[in-house]
Parts: structure tokens; sequence; C-alpha cells
């Protein structure tokens, strides 16, 4: 195992170009994404961290947010907080949520809190889904985009009446806007009035804009002062939280306005594997600037193609998928991003020809 992971090392450094997201991190990249004239907190007082939450409050068009080094922490914790608000316990989200997913169920072992799955696995939830449920919740979370069904969203009316359902009973609407970014490019909105309609927004700062890790929570000033509290509680308010924050300030100002772009450009490698016979597109056309790919081709045939194709053209594609329950289908996400850019489609409905041998 380990001569293959450094198998895989040398042949990824190896590459100059990259079909993923934004291509190579490196730690001087990464690094070089926090100015030299950064002002640090302490303890997540001041500096570079205040200003970040003043951005994003902005930003989303919210009274206040607080800076978290994991979207773990921080969606548990403000979920805890419309919990204890009302004194409910039961949280309804799609069963493909992050929440549900991968988090070991930290929600119910950590806070005491009861997941109520709605809706079908292998689609969006949508407010039939909803109606069935007669307890009354503490919260509805909604994932904007659904990452593990390939960044599908609802249509803005159907998101509209998910979230008047969890009010007319009394229960918060919460954002997991991890992809937040890619979201509003694909809805063609600002961040800002998509945050308008939920009660608390999460983003996250390392995933569509490339910074360092850590998010932010944004909401009314004495839930966001709540999450605060339990963000030390639950050992996230580190001495030195201002190296993500000051990333997270250079990437959203380098990024945010080049999302139309990217979904442009998904959408243009989803219409040029469009003939592509071993190779389907989930959602065709791509909602955000992320889709799924099924691929009918061998896991290890698959993998050995990504690193034939580093070795012949130094372009890196990840060798690893995502099972789909049929061995002769393979899975994998494509997050479009500044090195996805960089190929034509026409390059990138090549390169996937030859991953599945097509």
């Amino acid at each position: 195992m380990a001569d293959d992971d450094d198998e895989l090392r040398a042949l990824r450094e190896g590459c100059t170009r990259f079909l993923q997201g934004h291509g190579q991190e490196t730690a001087a990249a990464m690094l070089a994404t926090i100015p030299p004239d950064t002002r640090p907190d302490t303890y997540g007082e001041g500096g570079v961290v205040a200003e970040l939450e003043q951005e994003v409050a902005g930003l989303l068009g919210k009274p206040a947010a607080v800076f978290v080094p994991s979207g773990v922490m921080g969606q548990q914790a403000v979920l805890r907080v419309h919990a204890d608000r009302r004194g409910r316990r039961t949280v309804v989200f799609h069963p493909m949520c992050h929440l549900e997913r991968h988090e070991e169920q930290a929600y119910q072992r950590l806070h005491g809190l009861i997941g109520r799955p709605a809706g079908n696995p292998s689609r969006l939830m949508t407010m039939d889904d909803l109606t069935e449920i007669a307890e009354a919740p503490a919260a509805l979370l909604i994932e904007l985009p659904q990452r593990d069904l390939g960044g599908q969203q609802p249509d803005w009316a159907d998101l509209e009446a998910q979230v008047a359902w969890a009010r007319d009973r009394g229960a918060a609407a919460h954002l997991d806007g991890a992809r937040l970014w890619e979201s509003a490019a694909g809805y063609q909105r600002r961040p800002a009035e998509i945050a308008a309609i939920f009660d608390t927004v999460y983003v996250s700062f390392y995933k569509g804009i490339g910074a360092l890790a850590g998010c932010c929570v944004a909401g009314p000033e004495d839930i966001i002062g709540e999450v605060r509290e339990w963000r030390r509680r639950m050992g996230g308010t580190l001495y030195d939280l201002w190296p993500g924050a000051a990333s997270a300030r250079t990437c959203l100002a380098l990024r945010l306005p080049r999302f139309a772009g990217y979904l442009d450009h998904a959408r243009a490698i989803a219409a040029a594997l469009a003939d592509q016979p071993r190779v389907s597109v989930v959602p065709d056309p791509p909602h955000v600037p992320m889709m799924h790919l099924l691929l009918r081709v061998s896991a290890e045939a698959y993998a050995e193609a990504a690193k034939q194709l580093a070795r012949d053209r130094a372009i890196w594609v990840r060798p690893a998928v995502m099972p789909t329950g049929d061995t002769a289908v393979q899975r994998i996400e494509l997050s479009v991003g500044d090195a996805t850019c960089e190929l034509e489609p026409a390059e990138v409905r090549e390169i996937f020809a030859s991953l599945v041998g097509g």
C-alpha cells in the first residue's frame, strides 16, 4: 500500500495539468494565500478573523457570522442551538446529506439530536416527502447543491416551498451551503438572495474557492453568539485561527467572480461528452459547476488508464472511483475550477475516451 501511495504521489507531482478543481495544492501555493500583512487574532477575537466574519455576514446578508475550523463542528453547533431553543430534537434532512453520510452520526452521539431522513436517496427531496412528516421538527436542513447526487438542486419555487414548510411548523430552516458559491451560479442569484430565505447558513472555504480549511456560520446575532460558545465547548476556539481566515479572504476575492464561468465550462464539458456511449453525466446538463460521471469501465482498468494518462501526458485525473453497485460501472465526481477551465471541452472528451477505453 505504501508503494502504491508513493507511486501515485510521484505521478501527481509530475503532472502539469489537472482535471479537477483548481489543480495541484502545494504547501507553498496555499501559504501564498495568506497576505504578509495579515493581522492575527487571539482565540478567534479581532484581526483577520473578525474581518472575515464581517465580510461573510455582509456577503450573505446576515447580521452576524462566526469562523469555525470545520463544517462538521459548525453545523452540529448551529443545529444544537436551534434544537435547544425549541425544545425539540428532530432534524429533517435528505438521506444523502453530509450530516448523515459523512459525520459518523455525531449529531446524535454528541448532541442528542434525532435525524429524520426525508425522501429517496436517488433523487432530490420534494414537498411530498416533507408533507408525510407529522412530527414537529427542530430544524429542516437543506444542502445546496446536493453533492452526493452530482450537484443537483431543486427549482427555486420548490426550495421556497420547502423552507415555508419548516417555518409553518415552527422549525428553523438551515442551509448547508458548503458549496453555496456553486449554488448561486446555478440559480443565477447572489449568495445573499439564497441565504435570505434561511435562518442560518454554513459556507465552506476550502471547497469551491480553494482556501485553507475553515468555514463560517451566519445568522441572527443571538444565534451566532451561541454558536460561538459551542465552538469553544467543542474545542474549536484555537489560539490562532488567522491562517484559515486570511486564506479565505484572499480566495473569496480571487474566485467568487469566476463561478458563472465555471458553470459555463461544466455545461460545455457535459455537451462534449454527450456522444460518449460509455460516459453518462449526472445531472445532464449540470445544475452547478460540478457533476458526477458514470463510467462503463472496471475500477481497475480506470485506475490504470488514469496512471497512464499521467505518465504519457502529465495530466492528473484521480484514479479513485466511487462504487455504484455494478462492478462494470464506476462513479466519479468532477468539480470545475481554474485547472479544469484550462482544458478545452474537446480535450476533456478525449481524456475520458482514453479512461474508459472508448
